[in-house]
C-alpha cells in the first residue's frame, strides 16, 4: 500500500512546490519598485577635476554621483566580505545567513547578527523603512527579490554606495569619504575603508567625532574579518567631519541658476588659485572700514579662460559688507580705467601719437568743465605723460574729437555692456560717467593685451561664446600697453613685479577703487568699495586696489611674463620727428582756437570787483610776444611794454575793459569793476 502511495506523494509534493514557486514568482513579479534613479548633488569642478562646490539634494542631504570604477576594488572586496560574502551568488536573500542569524538568536536569546543581504539593505534604504518589524523584513525580502530580477549586481551595488548613510546629512560612499577623510573613495587606506564599511549600520551611534570608541570597535570588527595588518588597527579614527568645499560661491550660484537641470559643471577655474584669492580678499577687507568689500577676476587672455573669480570678500553679510552681492557682475563707475581705450582709439584715428603734445589747461564744453583730480593743470605735455599721470583734460579733449558714441560702440564691440545714465553718452563717460562691471573691464583689458583683439571670457570648458572682435590696431594696443607698463608699481611691491601694464581708477565720491593690469599672458582686475554705493572717504585706486593687484600677480606666478615687442608697423619716433599734424594735438575747432603762445591775462580775473589802490591796479600777464600794448576801454594806456607784470595808473570808479595786444596782433581781454 505504501509503495503504491509513494509516487502519488512525490507528485503531490512536486505539485505543491510548483504551485508555491509560481505563487512566489507572481508575488515577486507584482512588486512595485520604488524609484531607483538616484538624485545626486550638483557638482562644480575646476580645470583639473577637483571639487569646488556641492549643492545639497532636495532633502538637504549631500549625495554625490559615483560609479563602481571610481571606487577602490579593495573597498568593494572588504564590503562584500563583511556584509554579504555570497552577494554574487544569491538571488537577493541569503538562506544560509538567515538560518545562521536565527540559530544565533535562539542560542543567545537575543539578536547577535543580522541576515540582511546588501540587496535587502538597498531595499530598506530606497524605502527608508525600519529593520525591526517582521512586516518590514518581509517587505525588504520581497523588494530584494524583485530588485535582483530587474537590476544587475553592479547596479544594486551602485545603489547601495549611493544611499548608504555616513552620519548627519551625508549619504553615499563618495560623500562619506570626502566628509571623513577629504579624499575620493579611489584613494582610501585599508583603515579608512574599514570605517566606511562599518559606519552605515549605525551612522549616528558610530560617528567617530562623537563616539570614537564605538567607531574604533566597529572598524576593528571589519579589519579582523579581512585579517588586516596590525598597523591598520592602530590608526586613529577622524575626530571631526570635514566641511564640503564651497569655492566661487557667486559664480556657482549664477551657473546653477542659468541651467538648473545640469548635474555637473566643469569650470576653467583653478581651485588652488581661487582659494588663495578668496583668502587674500578676506584679509584685505578686514583691514578696511566697515562695509568695504572686494572682488577680483583673473583670466588667461590668450584663451579667455577665467582662472579665478571672487565676487566679494565674504559670502555672508558679516559687518554689513553685503557679501552675497557678486561685485564681478555689478555695474559701477570705472573711474579712469577707460582712458587707455580713448588713447588707443585716438592713435588709430590719427588724432594723436604717444609723443604728441597736448594741452592740459582749463577748458569748458558748454556747462561741462572737467578738472584734474588734484585741481592743478600741467600745461603742454606729451600724450604719454598725460596717460601716465592719469590727467582728465586730455582724454576729454580726445573724446570730444572721437565722439562719445564711438567710445561706447568700441566698448560694446568688445562684449561689454556699458550702462549710460539717461541713455545718451556725453563727454563725462571719458572720466567714468558710465556703469561697467569688473568682468567687462577684465575682458576689455584682455583685448588690449592681446594686440587689440578681444575674446569673450569663458568660465566653463564647454561654454559657447561669440567670435573675437578687434577693438583697435595691434600697434595702437601695443603703444597703450607700453605706456601703462612704464607706470611705477605701488610702493613696497617686489622688484620682480615690474613690467606689469596697469591702470588704476577712482570713481566720483570715492565710491569705487579699481586696478586692472596685464602681463604677457594674464589679466587681473581688482575692485574695492561698498556694494551699496556709499562713499569710502580717502579711497583711491592707486592706494587700495593697486597693491592687491600686484599681490594677486605674485600669487599667480613667480614672475610676470614679458610683454611682446612692438609690431613692425609701430611708429617709434620723438615729437620733433612726427609728421607736422601729429606734433601737437589740435581739435576740430583749432582754426578758431587761441594759439598756445597767445597772451593771457592772469590777473585780474574776468568779472572781478576790485578796490583802487593808491598806486593803481596790478596787471599780470603770461605768454604773448613782446612788446605788448595795454588798452583800457579801447584807449592805449601803455605801449612798447616789455614786461608781463605792471601797475596800471587807472582813475575813476566803474566798469573797465582791459585789453592786451602782443607783437603779433593777438589779443586777450578781461572786464572788471573798480570801486
Amino acid at each position: 500500500m505504501i509503495r503504491r502511495l509513494a509516487p502519488f506523494a512525490v507528485v503531490l509534493a512536486l505539485w505543491l512546490g510548483a504551485g508555491l514557486r509560481d505563487h512566489l514568482d507572481a508575488w515577486v513579479t507584482a512588486t512595485k519598485l520604488p524609484p531607483v534613479l538616484v538624485e545626486t548633488s550638483v557638482e562644480l569642478r575646476d580645470r583639473h577635476g577637483h571639487l569646488m562646490r556641492v549643492f545639497p539634494v532636495e532633502d538637504g542631504r549631500v549625495r554625490l554621483a559615483l560609479r563602481l570604477d571610481q571606487v577602490d576594488p579593495d573597498f568593494l572586496a572588504m564590503l562584500i566580505a563583511y556584509e554579504d560574502k555570497r552577494f554574487y551568488s544569491h538571488a537577493g536573500v541569503d538562506p544560509w545567513a538567515v538560518l545562521r542569524a536565527a540559530g544565533q538568536a535562539v542560542l543567545a536569546g537575543k539578536v547577535v547578527s543580522g541576515g540582511s543581504t546588501l540587496t535587502m539593505q538597498v531595499a530598506r534604504l530606497l524605502e527608508n523603512s525600519g529593520t525591526g518589524r517582521w512586516a518590514g523584513k518581509l517587505r525588504q525580502v520581497r523588494l530584494a527579490l524583485a530588485l535582483e530580477r530587474r537590476l544587475t549586481k553592479a547596479q544594486i551595488l551602485e545603489l547601495y554606495l549611493a544611499h548608504a548613510p555616513y552620519g548627519g546629512a551625508v549619504e553615499g560612499l563618495r560623500a562619506g569619504s570626502l566628509a571623513w577623510f577629504g579624499k575620493e573613495p579611489a584613494r582610501l587606506t585599508m583603515a579608512e575603508a574599514a570605517l566606511l564599511v562599518a559606519l552605515p549600520q549605525a551612522p549616528e551611534a558610530r560617528r567617530p567625532d562623537r563616539h570614537p570608541d564605538a567607531a574604533t570597535a566597529a572598524r576593528m570588527r571589519v579589519l579582523n574579518r579581512v585579517d588586516a595588518p596590525r598597523q591598520m588597527r592602530l590608526a586613529a579614527v577622524p575626530d571631526k567631519m570635514l566641511p564640503f568645499v564651497r569655492l566661487a560661491p557667486h559664480l556657482a550660484d549664477a551657473l546653477r541658476q542659468q541651467d538648473p537641470l545640469r548635474q555637473r559643471h566643469d569650470l576653467t577655474l583653478d581651485a588652488g588659485l581661487q582659494q588663495q584669492m578668496e583668502t587674500l580678499l578676506a584679509r584685505i577687507a578686514r583691514r578696511q572700514a566697515a562695509g568695504v568689500s572686494a572682488a577680483v577676476v583673473i583670466a588667461d587672455y590668450r584663451s579667455a579662460e577665467v582662472l579665478a573669480s571672487v565676487g566679494s570678500a565674504g559670502y555672508g553679510a558679516a559687518d554689513g559688507n553685503l557679501g552675497f552681492v557678486d561685485m564681478t557682475r555689478a555695474p559701477r563707475s570705472p573711474g579712469s580705467t577707460l582712458k587707455p581705450f580713448i588713447y588707443g582709439l585716438a592713435f588709430d584715428q590719427g588724432l594723436a601719437h604717444p609723443d604728441t603734445l597736448i594741452d592740459d589747461s582749463p577748458v569748458a564744453f558748454g556747462r561741462y568743465a572737467p578738472q584734474n583730480f588734484d585741481g592743478q593743470f600741467r600745461g603742454e605735455l606729451t600724450v604719454r605723460e598725460a596717460l601716465q599721470l592719469s590727467l582728465n583734460i586730455p582724454p576729454v579733449l580726445l573724446t570730444q574729437e572721437l565722439g562719445p558714441s564711438r567710445l561706447m560702440a568700441t566698448l560694446r564691440k568688445g562684449g561689454a555692456d556699458p550702462q549710460v545714465p539717461g541713455g545718451k553718452a556725453g563727454l563725462a563717460v571719458a572720466l567714468g560717467g558710465v556703469g561697467m562691471t569688473l568682468n567687462d573691464l577684465v575682458q576689455l583689458y584682455g583685448g588690449l593685451a592681446n594686440g587689440g583683439v578681444v575674446h569673450p571670457l569663458i568660465w566653463e570648458k564647454d561654454q559657447a561664446t561669440a567670435p573675437p572682435a578687434r577693438l583697435m590696431s595691434r600697434s595702437a594696443a601695443w603703444q597703450v600697453g607700453h605706456i601703462l607698463a612704464s607706470i611705477a608699481p605701488p610702493p613696497g611691491t617686489a622688484a620682480q613685479a615690474s613690467g606689469i601694464a596697469y591702470k588704476t581708477g577712482t570713481s566720483y565720491g570715492h565710491r569705487d577703487a579699481w586696478a586692472i593690469g596685464f602681463d604677457g599672458a594674464h589679466v587681473i582686475g581688482v575692485w574695492l568699495g561698498r556694494p551699496d554705493g556709499t562713499p569710502v572717504p580717502g579711497a583711491f585706486g592707486g592706494d587700495l586696489a593697486a597693491p592687491v593687484l600686484f599681490e594677486a600677480f605674485g600669487r599667480l606666478k613667480a614672475r610676470p611674463v614679458s610683454l611682446p615687442p612692438p609690431p613692425p608697423e609701430t611708429l617709434l619716433v620723438s615729437t620733433a620727428a612726427l609728421p607736422k599734424p601729429l606734433q601737437r594735438f589740435r581739435g576740430r575747432n583749432a582754426v578758431f582756437a587761441r594759439a598756445a603762445d597767445a597772451p593771457v591775462v592772469r590777473f585780474p580775473p574776468n568779472g572781478a570787483v576790485l578796490r583802487r589802490g593808491p598806486e593803481g591796479m596790478p596787471l599780470k600777464l603770461s605768454a604773448g610776444v613782446l612788446p605788448l600794448t595795454i588798452l583800457v576801454n579801447g584807449a592805449p594806456l601803455l605801449t612798447d611794454l616789455r614786461q608781463r607784470e605792471v601797475m596800471l595808473p587807472m582813475v575813476g570808479p566803474g566798469f573797465a575793459r582791459i585789453s592786451v595786444i602782443d607783437a603779433k596782433g593777438r589779443a586777450a581781454d578781461v572786464q572788471i569793476r573798480i570801486q
